[in-house]
């Protein structure tokens, strides 16, 4: 079997989960355990396209995984997040942020081209060989270095503070949450990322793509 399967995660799954889901289903159709990766994860509050390689597509996992990437991310301007999404502890600051869209497309410019990254401490990196989601909800202090990303472009969707509705063409390894945090430390009101739906993976776009149906 040599297959890619295209996923539109709902919220409140891993995408492991959906990986599991998928293996199950394809499994018992075939009377084995098949093989089955994917080639990039989302968040479990995220949803979108998640691309996944059955058998041995699962080869092309690594140049699948380098490909760039469009979002769609509601931020909530004047609060933070411990993980830099609804999961995590919120704290408001500013329940309705005096920020004008002037300021906000000014700060959004400083974020495009090729920047400097730090990716969250909740995610699936590895430090050390562990993951630093665990070391972090250990209490453990997490550091990550700084990576370069490139950001294609950056485009506001609406705005009506607190929320800012951005689409964000990035390259392979980029954070949403860690921009839209980053974002409004830059604002100086605080920010995290509050919703969040991948739409294209390259020329991959979730809407014209012939989507599998996810089990429960």
């Amino acid at each position: 079997m040599e297959q890619i399967i295209f996923v539109d995660k709902p919220s409140g799954i891993s995408s492991f989960g959906v990986v599991a889901r998928v293996r199950r289903v394809l499994s018992e159709q075939v009377g084995h355990k098949v093989k089955v990766g994917h080639t990039g994860t989302l968040d479990p509050f995220a949803t979108g396209l998640l691309i996944l390689l059955v058998g041995k597509a699962t080869k092309k996992a690594p140049e699948l995984t380098k490909l760039d990437k469009v979002y769609e991310a509601t931020i909530c301007l004047g609060a933070t997040s411990s993980t830099g999404d609804p999961e995590g502890e919120i704290v408001v600051m500013s329940p309705k942020p005096d920020i004008s869209r002037q300021d906000i497309d000014a700060v959004l410019q400083k974020f495009t081209g090729e920047i400097e990254q730090t990716p969250p401490a909740f995610s699936a990196i590895k430090i050390n060989g562990q993951r630093a989601y665990k070391l972090a909800r250990a209490g453990k202090t997490v550091e990550i270095p700084k990576r370069k990303i490139r950001v294609f472009s950056i485009d506001i969707v609406s705005y009506s503070t607190p929320f800012l509705k951005i689409r964000a063409h990035v390259s392979s390894g980029t954070y949403i949450r860690a921009l839209a945090v980053d974002i409004g430390k830059a604002l100086g009101c605080g920010a995290y990322c509050a919703e969040l739906r991948r739409t294209k993976i390259a020329d991959y776009d979730i809407a014209k793509l012939p989507l599998f149906e996810l089990p429960k």
